[in-house]
């Protein structure tokens, strides 16, 4: 009897435990994701029948979004339905035509990576060529020009969220 090798076995181990991982990991974001529908929804900002924007918690950006698939399972931008496809178009139209009457911002960057959050979402992100005030609150884009970058420090007050939440609204 020819025994296997080492390395066959840790290869045949190591498949067997990126299997079960990503099953745990695909159940944990299933459960996840109703959880973050449900912990933003005080931020949510419009419902779509297959999309929903909320305001994001940090406001680094004057009027940065998020940009949600309501459907439970949908992972990638690739995978959308037509129907989501569809609508996803309209929904950042609105909400670039919204942006452009309260914040007048001078250009809008449009992520969808996935990396933390693994459910089909995108960032819209307003960009500023100029220092805009809101609310007393000086916003500059130091990036202007460049890709963006979150800015962890910055402190979004629940007054804030709340002001940039209710103006997106009033002209959705």
């Amino acid at each position: 009897m020819l025994l296997p090798t080492f390395s066959k076995l840790k290869a045949k181990l190591f498949g067997r435990r990126r299997k079960l991982k990503n099953m745990v990991f695909k159940l944990f974001n299933l459960s996840r994701n109703k959880t973050m529908a449900e912990d933003f929804s005080k931020n949510l900002v419009k419902g779509y029948k297959y999309w929903e924007i909320y305001v994001h918690e940090n406001q680094g950006y004057l009027g940065r979004c998020v940009v949600w698939c309501k459907r439970i399972d949908a992972l990638d931008l690739a995978d959308a339905t037509p129907e989501e496809q569809a609508e996803l178009f309209l929904v950042l139209h609105d909400l670039r035509e919204a942006s452009k009457k309260v914040f007048q911002p001078d250009w809008f960057n449009y992520s969808f990576l996935g990396n933390e959050t693994r459910h089909l979402h995108g960032h819209f992100i307003p960009r500023y060529a100029k220092l805009k005030i809101f609310m007393d609150i000086v916003f500059e884009d130091k990036l202007y020009g460049h890709n963006y970058k979150t800015d962890h420090s910055f402190n979004t007050s629940a007054e804030l969220l709340a002001e940039v939440k209710d103006k997106l609204k009033s002209v959705l």
